[in-house]
Protein backbone atom coordinates (compact mmCIF):
# COMPACT_ATOMS: atom_id res chain seq x y z
CA UNK A 1 0.00 0.00 0.00
CA UNK A 2 1.21 3.48 -0.78
CA UNK A 3 2.31 5.68 2.09
CA UNK A 4 -0.10 8.23 3.52
CA UNK A 5 0.00 11.55 1.75
CA UNK A 6 1.37 10.21 -1.53
CA UNK A 7 -0.62 11.07 -4.67
CA UNK A 8 -1.79 7.48 -5.10
CA UNK A 9 -2.76 6.87 -1.46
CA UNK A 10 -6.10 5.05 -1.58
CA UNK A 11 -8.13 7.72 0.25
CA UNK A 12 -6.62 10.75 -1.47
CA UNK A 13 -9.42 13.28 -1.98
CA UNK A 14 -11.56 12.03 0.91
CA UNK A 15 -12.35 14.93 3.24
CA UNK A 16 -12.86 14.16 6.92
CA UNK A 17 -13.98 16.50 9.70
CA UNK A 18 -13.10 15.25 13.16
CA UNK A 19 -15.22 16.71 15.95
CA UNK A 20 -13.86 14.39 18.62
CA UNK A 21 -11.54 14.48 21.60
CA UNK A 22 -9.35 12.14 23.65
CA UNK A 23 -8.24 8.75 22.31
CA UNK A 24 -10.73 6.41 20.69
CA UNK A 25 -12.62 8.46 18.10
CA UNK A 26 -9.57 10.55 17.08
CA UNK A 27 -7.82 7.31 16.14
CA UNK A 28 -10.48 6.80 13.47
CA UNK A 29 -9.44 10.09 11.89
CA UNK A 30 -5.74 9.27 12.26
CA UNK A 31 -6.14 5.91 10.52
CA UNK A 32 -8.14 7.45 7.68
CA UNK A 33 -5.38 10.03 7.38
CA UNK A 34 -2.77 7.26 7.21
CA UNK A 35 -4.59 6.07 4.09
CA UNK A 36 -4.48 9.48 2.46
CA UNK A 37 -7.62 11.29 3.66
CA UNK A 38 -7.48 15.02 4.33
CA UNK A 39 -8.45 15.19 8.02
CA UNK A 40 -9.39 18.48 9.66
CA UNK A 41 -9.61 18.32 13.43
CA UNK A 42 -12.04 20.79 14.99
CA UNK A 43 -10.84 21.66 18.49
CA UNK A 44 -12.61 23.62 21.21
CA UNK A 45 -11.06 26.77 22.70
CA UNK A 46 -8.03 25.62 24.65
CA UNK A 47 -7.64 22.52 22.51
CA UNK A 48 -8.31 18.81 22.86
CA UNK A 49 -7.66 17.69 26.47
CA UNK A 50 -5.43 14.94 25.05
CA UNK A 51 -2.83 17.63 24.34
CA UNK A 52 -2.12 17.65 28.09
CA UNK A 53 -2.53 13.97 28.94
CA UNK A 54 -0.24 10.96 29.08
CA UNK A 55 3.54 11.05 28.76
CA UNK A 56 4.74 14.63 28.24
CA UNK A 57 8.17 15.02 26.64
CA UNK A 58 9.65 18.29 25.40
CA UNK A 59 6.35 19.90 26.34
CA UNK A 60 4.34 17.64 24.02
CA UNK A 61 1.98 14.82 24.95
CA UNK A 62 3.16 11.73 23.08
CA UNK A 63 -0.34 10.29 23.11
CA UNK A 64 -1.53 13.51 21.46
CA UNK A 65 1.18 13.26 18.82
CA UNK A 66 0.01 9.76 18.03
CA UNK A 67 -3.74 10.28 17.77
CA UNK A 68 -3.45 13.67 16.02
CA UNK A 69 -0.88 12.61 13.44
CA UNK A 70 -1.42 13.67 9.87
CA UNK A 71 -4.20 16.14 10.67
CA UNK A 72 -4.71 19.87 10.39
CA UNK A 73 -6.34 21.69 13.27
CA UNK A 74 -8.87 24.49 13.43
CA UNK A 75 -10.13 25.95 16.70
CA UNK A 76 -13.87 26.68 16.73
CA UNK A 77 -16.22 27.64 19.53
CA UNK A 78 -19.43 25.99 18.41
CA UNK A 79 -21.39 28.00 20.94
CA UNK A 80 -20.46 31.11 18.95
CA UNK A 81 -22.51 32.07 15.88
CA UNK A 82 -19.60 32.90 13.56
CA UNK A 83 -17.68 29.73 14.37
CA UNK A 84 -20.85 27.66 14.03
CA UNK A 85 -21.22 29.06 10.50
CA UNK A 86 -17.60 28.15 9.67
CA UNK A 87 -18.22 24.66 10.97
CA UNK A 88 -21.30 24.39 8.76
CA UNK A 89 -19.17 25.36 5.76
CA UNK A 90 -16.71 22.58 6.57
CA UNK A 91 -19.55 20.08 6.95
CA UNK A 92 -20.92 21.08 3.56
CA UNK A 93 -17.61 20.19 1.90
CA UNK A 94 -16.87 16.98 3.87
CA UNK A 95 -17.31 13.32 3.01
CA UNK A 96 -17.10 12.02 6.59
CA UNK A 97 -17.60 13.53 10.03
CA UNK A 98 -16.32 11.76 13.16
CA UNK A 99 -17.80 12.74 16.52
CA UNK A 100 -17.95 11.49 20.10
CA UNK A 101 -20.25 14.13 21.54
CA UNK A 102 -22.54 13.60 24.50
CA UNK A 103 -26.25 13.64 23.63
CA UNK A 104 -26.73 17.05 25.19
CA UNK A 105 -23.82 18.67 23.37
CA UNK A 106 -24.82 17.02 20.11
CA UNK A 107 -28.21 18.67 20.34
CA UNK A 108 -26.89 22.03 21.54
CA UNK A 109 -24.46 22.28 18.63
CA UNK A 110 -26.99 21.07 16.03
CA UNK A 111 -24.82 18.06 15.30
CA UNK A 112 -27.52 15.42 15.20
CA UNK A 113 -27.46 13.36 12.04
CA UNK A 114 -30.63 15.00 10.74
CA UNK A 115 -29.19 18.48 11.26
CA UNK A 116 -25.90 17.59 9.58
CA UNK A 117 -27.63 15.79 6.69
CA UNK A 118 -29.67 18.92 6.07
CA UNK A 119 -26.39 20.75 5.40
CA UNK A 120 -24.78 17.92 3.41
CA UNK A 121 -27.00 14.99 2.35
CA UNK A 122 -23.92 12.98 1.29
CA UNK A 123 -22.24 13.19 4.68
CA UNK A 124 -21.26 9.97 6.47
CA UNK A 125 -21.37 10.55 10.22
CA UNK A 126 -19.36 8.20 12.46
CA UNK A 127 -20.73 8.59 16.00
CA UNK A 128 -18.49 6.94 18.62
CA UNK A 129 -19.69 6.20 22.16
CA UNK A 130 -19.16 3.52 24.77
CA UNK A 131 -22.61 1.92 24.59
CA UNK A 132 -23.99 3.19 21.26
CA UNK A 133 -26.71 5.66 20.38
CA UNK A 134 -29.61 3.39 21.38
CA UNK A 135 -30.50 1.16 24.32
CA UNK A 136 -30.92 1.83 28.03
CA UNK A 137 -27.22 2.68 28.54
CA UNK A 138 -26.92 5.11 25.62
CA UNK A 139 -26.51 8.13 27.91
CA UNK A 140 -23.82 6.56 30.10
CA UNK A 141 -20.29 7.97 29.80
CA UNK A 142 -17.56 5.50 29.02
CA UNK A 143 -14.23 4.69 27.44
CA UNK A 144 -12.41 1.73 25.96
CA UNK A 145 -11.42 0.54 29.41
CA UNK A 146 -15.05 0.26 30.46
CA UNK A 147 -15.91 -1.40 27.16
CA UNK A 148 -13.34 -4.13 27.83
CA UNK A 149 -14.90 -4.76 31.23
CA UNK A 150 -18.52 -4.51 30.12
CA UNK A 151 -17.96 -6.69 27.05
CA UNK A 152 -16.54 -9.62 29.04
CA UNK A 153 -12.88 -9.39 28.06
CA UNK A 154 -11.59 -8.26 31.46
CA UNK A 155 -13.33 -11.15 33.20
CA UNK A 156 -11.36 -13.60 31.04
CA UNK A 157 -8.01 -11.85 31.47
CA UNK A 158 -5.66 -12.87 34.27
CA UNK A 159 -4.46 -15.93 36.10
CA UNK A 160 -6.99 -18.64 37.03
CA UNK A 161 -6.67 -17.96 40.76
CA UNK A 162 -6.32 -14.18 40.41
CA UNK A 163 -8.64 -11.23 39.86
CA UNK A 164 -9.84 -9.96 36.47
CA UNK A 165 -7.25 -7.74 34.81
CA UNK A 166 -7.33 -4.87 32.34
CA UNK A 167 -4.85 -4.69 29.49
CA UNK A 168 -1.93 -2.32 30.08
CA UNK A 169 -2.65 -0.58 26.77
CA UNK A 170 -5.82 1.11 25.41
CA UNK A 171 -7.04 -2.04 23.70
CA UNK A 172 -10.75 -1.19 23.73
CA UNK A 173 -10.13 2.28 22.31
CA UNK A 174 -8.05 0.95 19.43
CA UNK A 175 -10.47 -1.87 18.62
CA UNK A 176 -13.15 0.81 18.41
CA UNK A 177 -11.04 2.85 16.01
CA UNK A 178 -10.58 -0.07 13.63
CA UNK A 179 -14.31 -0.69 13.76
CA UNK A 180 -14.98 2.98 13.03
CA UNK A 181 -12.65 3.01 10.04
CA UNK A 182 -14.24 -0.09 8.54
CA UNK A 183 -17.71 1.32 9.10
CA UNK A 184 -16.80 4.70 7.58
CA UNK A 185 -15.38 3.12 4.44
CA UNK A 186 -18.34 0.76 4.10
CA UNK A 187 -20.75 3.68 4.44
CA UNK A 188 -18.87 5.72 1.83
CA UNK A 189 -18.96 2.74 -0.55
CA UNK A 190 -22.68 2.28 0.02
CA UNK A 191 -23.31 5.95 -0.59
CA UNK A 192 -21.23 6.13 -3.76
CA UNK A 193 -22.53 2.85 -5.19
CA UNK A 194 -26.13 3.37 -4.08
CA UNK A 195 -28.45 6.28 -3.59
CA UNK A 196 -25.79 8.93 -3.05
CA UNK A 197 -27.02 9.70 0.45
CA UNK A 198 -24.92 9.72 3.60
CA UNK A 199 -25.36 7.38 6.51
CA UNK A 200 -25.20 7.49 10.30
CA UNK A 201 -22.70 4.95 11.58
CA UNK A 202 -23.31 4.07 15.24
CA UNK A 203 -19.97 2.80 16.62
CA UNK A 204 -20.08 1.55 20.20
CA UNK A 205 -16.91 0.65 22.05
CA UNK A 206 -18.13 -2.59 23.60
CA UNK A 207 -19.31 -4.31 20.39
CA UNK A 208 -15.80 -4.59 18.90
CA UNK A 209 -14.85 -6.32 22.16
CA UNK A 210 -17.64 -8.82 21.51
CA UNK A 211 -15.98 -9.56 18.15
CA UNK A 212 -12.80 -10.52 20.01
CA UNK A 213 -14.88 -12.87 22.16
CA UNK A 214 -16.80 -14.22 19.15
CA UNK A 215 -15.62 -17.81 19.39
CA UNK A 216 -16.05 -17.80 23.16
CA UNK A 217 -19.60 -16.47 22.86
CA UNK A 218 -20.45 -18.99 20.14
CA UNK A 219 -19.31 -21.84 22.38
CA UNK A 220 -20.84 -20.51 25.58
CA UNK A 221 -22.42 -23.11 27.87
CA UNK A 222 -23.99 -21.78 31.09
CA UNK A 223 -23.23 -25.10 32.75
CA UNK A 224 -19.55 -24.85 31.82
CA UNK A 225 -18.78 -21.14 31.47
CA UNK A 226 -15.38 -19.87 30.27
CA UNK A 227 -12.87 -18.87 32.93
CA UNK A 228 -9.54 -17.08 33.22
CA UNK A 229 -6.70 -19.25 31.97
CA UNK A 230 -3.67 -16.99 32.19
CA UNK A 231 -2.00 -17.15 28.77
CA UNK A 232 -3.76 -20.36 27.79
CA UNK A 233 -6.81 -20.73 25.57
CA UNK A 234 -9.53 -23.26 26.08
CA UNK A 235 -9.25 -26.25 23.79
CA UNK A 236 -5.87 -25.26 22.34
CA UNK A 237 -2.50 -26.58 23.48
CA UNK A 238 0.27 -25.74 23.56
CA UNK A 239 -0.50 -22.01 23.65
CA UNK A 240 1.23 -20.15 26.44
CA UNK A 241 4.08 -17.88 27.51
CA UNK A 242 7.08 -19.89 28.66
CA UNK A 243 10.18 -18.91 30.63
CA UNK A 244 13.47 -19.96 29.09
CA UNK A 245 16.56 -21.11 30.93
CA UNK A 246 18.23 -17.70 30.65
CA UNK A 247 15.29 -15.85 32.19
CA UNK A 248 13.69 -14.66 28.96
CA UNK A 249 10.21 -15.52 27.70
CA UNK A 250 8.76 -16.92 24.50
CA UNK A 251 5.21 -17.26 23.23
CA UNK A 252 4.19 -20.51 21.56
CA UNK A 253 0.99 -21.21 19.65
CA UNK A 254 1.27 -24.58 17.96
CA UNK A 255 -2.18 -26.08 18.38
CA UNK A 256 -2.87 -27.95 15.14
CA UNK A 257 -2.37 -31.70 14.90
CA UNK A 258 0.54 -31.43 12.40
CA UNK A 259 2.26 -28.86 14.61
CA UNK A 260 1.85 -31.02 17.69
CA UNK A 261 3.17 -34.04 15.78
CA UNK A 262 6.38 -32.14 15.05
CA UNK A 263 6.47 -30.86 18.64
CA UNK A 264 6.41 -34.39 20.01
CA UNK A 265 9.45 -35.23 17.90
CA UNK A 266 11.23 -32.14 19.23
CA UNK A 267 10.37 -33.10 22.81
CA UNK A 268 11.52 -36.69 22.22
CA UNK A 269 8.02 -37.84 23.10
CA UNK A 270 7.09 -39.37 19.75
CA UNK A 271 6.18 -42.83 20.97
CA UNK A 272 2.93 -44.50 19.84
CA UNK A 273 1.54 -43.92 23.32
CA UNK A 274 2.45 -40.22 23.20
CA UNK A 275 0.94 -39.81 19.75
CA UNK A 276 -2.24 -41.48 20.92
CA UNK A 277 -2.33 -39.31 24.02
CA UNK A 278 -1.53 -35.92 22.47
CA UNK A 279 -1.71 -36.27 18.70
CA UNK A 280 -5.39 -35.56 18.10
CA UNK A 281 -7.11 -32.31 19.10
CA UNK A 282 -10.10 -34.05 20.67
CA UNK A 283 -8.02 -36.20 23.01
CA UNK A 284 -5.33 -33.57 23.52
CA UNK A 285 -7.81 -31.08 24.99
CA UNK A 286 -8.37 -33.31 28.00
CA UNK A 287 -4.60 -33.54 28.57
CA UNK A 288 -3.65 -29.93 27.85
CA UNK A 289 -2.08 -29.49 31.29
CA UNK A 290 0.17 -32.51 30.76
CA UNK A 291 1.36 -31.34 27.35
CA UNK A 292 1.89 -27.81 28.61
CA UNK A 293 4.04 -29.14 31.45
CA UNK A 294 6.22 -31.06 28.97
CA UNK A 295 6.73 -27.93 26.86
CA UNK A 296 7.44 -25.85 29.98
CA UNK A 297 10.16 -28.23 31.15
CA UNK A 298 11.81 -28.50 27.71
CA UNK A 299 11.94 -24.74 27.23
CA UNK A 300 13.10 -24.05 30.79
CA UNK A 301 16.20 -26.19 30.19
CA UNK A 302 17.44 -24.08 27.24
CA UNK A 303 18.25 -20.46 26.47
CA UNK A 304 15.86 -18.33 24.43
CA UNK A 305 17.77 -18.31 21.15
CA UNK A 306 18.18 -22.09 21.19
CA UNK A 307 14.47 -22.54 21.89
CA UNK A 308 13.38 -20.14 19.15
CA UNK A 309 15.71 -21.73 16.59
CA UNK A 310 14.58 -25.26 17.45
CA UNK A 311 10.88 -24.41 17.22
CA UNK A 312 11.34 -22.55 13.95
CA UNK A 313 13.29 -25.46 12.49
CA UNK A 314 10.39 -27.72 13.47
CA UNK A 315 7.91 -25.26 11.92
CA UNK A 316 6.13 -24.67 15.22
CA UNK A 317 4.97 -21.06 15.66
CA UNK A 318 7.04 -19.22 18.27
CA UNK A 319 8.15 -15.67 18.95
CA UNK A 320 10.25 -14.00 21.62
CA UNK A 321 8.31 -11.91 24.12
CA UNK A 322 9.82 -8.53 23.25
CA UNK A 323 9.69 -5.41 25.34
CA UNK A 324 9.13 -2.14 23.48
CA UNK A 325 12.84 -1.44 23.25
CA UNK A 326 13.44 -4.80 21.58
CA UNK A 327 10.63 -4.14 19.11
CA UNK A 328 12.13 -0.79 18.10
CA UNK A 329 15.53 -2.36 17.39
CA UNK A 330 14.37 -5.64 15.83
CA UNK A 331 15.89 -6.05 12.33
CA UNK A 332 12.60 -7.20 10.79
CA UNK A 333 10.67 -4.24 12.21
CA UNK A 334 13.39 -1.86 11.04
CA UNK A 335 13.58 -3.39 7.55
CA UNK A 336 9.85 -2.92 7.03
CA UNK A 337 9.79 0.55 8.55
CA UNK A 338 6.98 -0.62 10.81
CA UNK A 339 7.40 2.00 13.52
CA UNK A 340 8.88 4.91 11.59
CA UNK A 341 5.47 6.62 11.12
CA UNK A 342 4.84 6.24 14.86
CA UNK A 343 8.19 7.69 15.88
CA UNK A 344 7.68 10.57 13.45
CA UNK A 345 4.10 11.30 14.57
CA UNK A 346 3.52 14.93 15.46
CA UNK A 347 0.17 16.44 16.24
CA UNK A 348 -0.79 19.79 14.71
CA UNK A 349 -0.46 23.06 16.50
CA UNK A 350 -3.70 24.49 17.82
CA UNK A 351 -5.56 26.21 14.97
CA UNK A 352 -2.47 25.67 12.82
CA UNK A 353 -4.25 25.21 9.52
CA UNK A 354 -7.21 27.59 9.54
CA UNK A 355 -6.28 29.69 6.51
CA UNK A 356 -5.16 26.74 4.40
CA UNK A 357 -8.15 24.62 5.40
CA UNK A 358 -10.67 27.29 4.48
CA UNK A 359 -8.86 27.96 1.22
CA UNK A 360 -8.52 24.29 0.27
CA UNK A 361 -12.01 23.21 1.27
CA UNK A 362 -14.10 26.30 0.61
CA UNK A 363 -12.21 28.05 -2.21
Amino acid sequence: MSSAGSPDAPLTGLRVVELATLYSAPQVGAMLGDLGADVVKVEPPGGDPMRRMGVIRDGVSRNWSWVARGKRSIMLDLDATNDRATFGDLVSAADVLIENLTPGVRTRWDCTFDALAAINPRLVVVAVSCYGLTGPYADRPGAGTLAEAFGGLTDLTGEPDGPPMLASVPLGDTLTAFSGVIAALAACWGRDRGDGLGRLVDVSMYEPVLQVLGGTIAGYDPDDPPARLGSRVRGGAPRNVYRTGDGAYVAVSGTTDPQVARLLVLLDRDSPADRERYGQAETRAARADELDALVTAWIAARDRDTVVDAFLQARIPIAPVNDVGAVLTDPHVRARGSVEPMLAARGPGLDSGRAAILRDWLG
